[in-house]
């Protein structure tokens, strides 16, 4: 006996063509669907690439931004031990100069002391063999002039009749000492003006060190210079006259 196949039970009231009109729109439905699908997995690998690239630029920054504080810890610290030396190297340059003071005050005494026993006792032959006389030699003459209001100190002050030569006495000489001498020149003219002192004052700079620009300087404005020479001293007459106050 032959098997009899059964047909499928479609709804009622619908016919094939109505089926298979249907299943082809569930198609295009399903279709459209997994369009979207793919769409929306496009768009979730896109932000999850975004979001990668973004947490890798995050954590490069984080450690350009941790290397950066690194290395501004790392000025700070050189910083500080730059500072540090900058400290110690000015107390050093502090102590080498109050050292050097110290020493060039030993050197002030002694050149002091060379004046004292080698040049005073020579400044009245040297001055006589330029032809200047002076039989009276002082050392260390003060003036105080309180009713005047006139003070000044000569290291050394040469004297005759009729002429007084005042004498200034440093380490190292500068331009300085020598404005200084000037002013001490016009207080001592002022000084024997009031006390009927006629006679003419001249000036002499002496220095253990005087670099040719303060010598050309003391000369130009009309001093002897006075400097070492070996074992003894020359005295530079100053250019033309010596000034006369």
């Amino acid at each position: 006996m032959a098997e009899v196949q059964t047909l499928p039970d479609y709804p009622r009231g619908l016919d094939f063509q109505q089926v298979w009109a249907a299943l082809m729109e569930n198609r295009e439905q399903l279709k459209e669907l997994t369009e979207n699908q793919k769409e929306t997995d496009r768009i979730v690998k896109e932000n999850a690439e975004r979001l990668d690239r973004q947490q890798e630029e995050t954590d490069r920054q984080m450690k350009e931004t941790d290397r950066q504080m690194k290395e501004t810890d790392r000025q700070m610290k050189e910083t500080d031990r730059q500072m540090k030396e900058t400290d110690r190297q000015m107390r050093e340059t502090d102590r080498q100069m109050k050292e050097t003071d110290r020493r060039l005050g030993k050197l002030g005494n002694r050149f002091g002391d060379v004046i004292e026993h080698m040049v005073a006792p020579n400044l009245r032959q040297k001055f006589r063999e330029l032809g200047y006389d002076f039989p009276k030699v002082n050392q260390n003459s003060i003036v105080s002039d309180f009713d005047n209001d006139i003070f000044l100190e000569n290291d050394f002050l040469l004297e005759n009749g009729d002429m007084a030569l005042l004498v200034e006495v440093k380490v190292n000489l500068t331009t300085e000492d020598v404005k200084d001498h000037i002013e001490r020149l016009v207080k001592m003219r002022r000084y024997a003006d009031l006390h009927g002192d006629k006679r003419t004052f001249l000036g002499a700079v002496a220095g253990m060190v005087i670099t040719t620009f303060v010598k050309k300087y003391s000369l130009k404005q009309g001093f002897f210079v006075i400097e070492p020479s070996g074992e003894t001293f020359d005295i530079i007459p100053p250019n033309g006259d010596p000034k006369e106050w």
